[in-house]
């Protein structure tokens, strides 16, 4: 009868996951010691099974025990469901403030987890950001030297082009640009007080997207470490982020 108040605490207390709610109620015998026998059924009870072991020539004791046993023998009070109710919606609420305060305290760790992970990754899409010139210059030496090693008849103009090129498709400033602008939105969505699981579910794909791209485009080993790095503290962000509300 209290199903769905029930249902609409717990989603009220608890915005994001699987929820397995336990009610149990063992009704009070009271402590009188007073057994209430409805003797009426008792006798109706032995005379069944008197005639039962008369019919198949079975002559066995009958045991009392087993009689108090059959349905309606032993009488109890009749429950007042209002007052259950009543004391059950109370024992839910405890609980639920309980569950609640546990994981506001475990939030707050993960809370701070994933901002450490956050300066991580802005600090290696600034780190990038600074050595891009000098990456560039790097793979623009070495190809200026590997084509002087395959070739004696250079043209400067073409190979200046082809390093253009390379340039272009090596530039990675829009990735690094969004990828700190996705971790400021992470850091805002953590000052909220709403429910901001699915939103960080969303941030972290957006991150990952930036950090493939950035592999992608990957012409020197330190864009590729740079890569794998943002990678591996996304993914530990995001594990922990299941666990957010």
């Amino acid at each position: 009868m209290l199903e769905n108040v029930i249902r609409q605490k717990i989603s009220d207390a608890i915005k994001r996951g699987k929820v397995d709610c336990t009610l149990r109620f063992d009704p009070d015998q009271g402590d009188t010691g007073e057994i209430r026998v409805n003797r009426e059924r008792a006798v109706r009870v032995i005379d069944a099974a008197r005639a039962l072991a008369t019919a198949e020539d079975a002559f066995s004791a009958i045991n009392p025990l087993e009689i108090m046993r059959w349905p309606g023998v032993i009488e109890r009070e009749t429950i007042d469901l209002d007052v259950v109710g009543t004391a059950l919606l109370a024992l839910l609420d405890r609980a639920l403030a309980m569950v609640v305060d546990s994981r506001r305290v475990e939030g707050e760790k993960i809370a701070e987890m994933i901002r450490t992970r956050s300066d991580e990754v802005s600090a290696i899409a600034n780190r990038l950001q600074a050595e891009m010139p000098a990456i560039v210059e790097a793979v623009r030496d070495k190809l200026k030297t590997r084509v002087a090693e395959l070739t004696s008849e250079l043209d400067p103009d073409r190979l200046e082009q082809e390093i253009v090129l390379l340039a272009q498709k090596m530039d990675v400033a829009e990735e690094l640009d969004r990828l700190n602008a996705h971790v400021s939105e992470v850091r805002r969505a953590l000052d909220s007080s709403k429910p901001i699981g699915r939103r960080l579910d969303f941030l972290m794909q957006e991150l990952n997207r930036e950090a493939n791209t950035l592999g992608s485009k990957s012409a020197d080993l330190s864009m590729t470490g740079a890569s794998v790095n943002l990678k591996v503290l996304i993914e530990q962000m995001r594990e922990q982020i299941q666990n957010i509300e």
